[in-house]
């Protein structure tokens, strides 16, 4: 297991360094994980990712690397977002890398970037209910209650 997380490619990236490949493959993993997988119909392309932040874990594929996991960070000052908050959000494992802990691996690397960029800056995620614990051991607390968003049970988490 930590063999493989030690051979990924880690990649963090304002939208505007990524390669035309790079956004495919987050587009077709988010796709497959949240609209596919999990049966929510929603509109992904939200015009977010323009100005977030995208970390990408690639392991070895066999033609070329494959997309193993993403998430993006949103930064303050978006229409939706308060003035002071960051907000990681489209957290995912792709389906070929799961149960290596790449989730623990790629949280641990999005804080840590955070930090270094933007100290002292709160850090908040809306993440489906049943993760609150995972979220949870990295300093997160619900800041609201459980509801509704597009057929999953969510909760709004928030670290200082």
């Amino acid at each position: 297991m930590t063999e493989q997380l030690s051979r990924l490619d880690w990649r963090w990236k304002a939208f505007q360094a990524l390669s035309a490949t790079e956004v495919y493959d987050m587009l077709a993993a988010r796709s497959a994980v949240f609209v596919v997988e999990q049966n929510c119909v929603y509109g992904d392309v939200d015009g977010l990712d323009l100005d977030a932040w995208h970390l990408f874990a690639y392991g070895e594929g066999e033609q070329r690397p494959v997309l193993a996991g993403y998430l993006r960070v949103l930064l303050p000052g978006h229409p939706d977002e308060s003035e002071t908050d960051i907000r990681i959000g489209r957290v995912l494992t792709t389906a070929g890398f799961r149960g290596l802990k790449l989730g623990n691996a790629m949280l641990e690397r999005a804080l840590e970037h955070i930090v270094k960029q933007w100290p002292q800056q709160p850090v908040r995620l809306h993440a489906q209910a049943h993760l609150q614990k995972f979220y949870g051991a990295f300093g997160f607390d619900a800041i609201s209650e459980v509801h509704d968003e597009d057929g999953i049970a969510h909760v709004w988490m928030g670290r200082p």
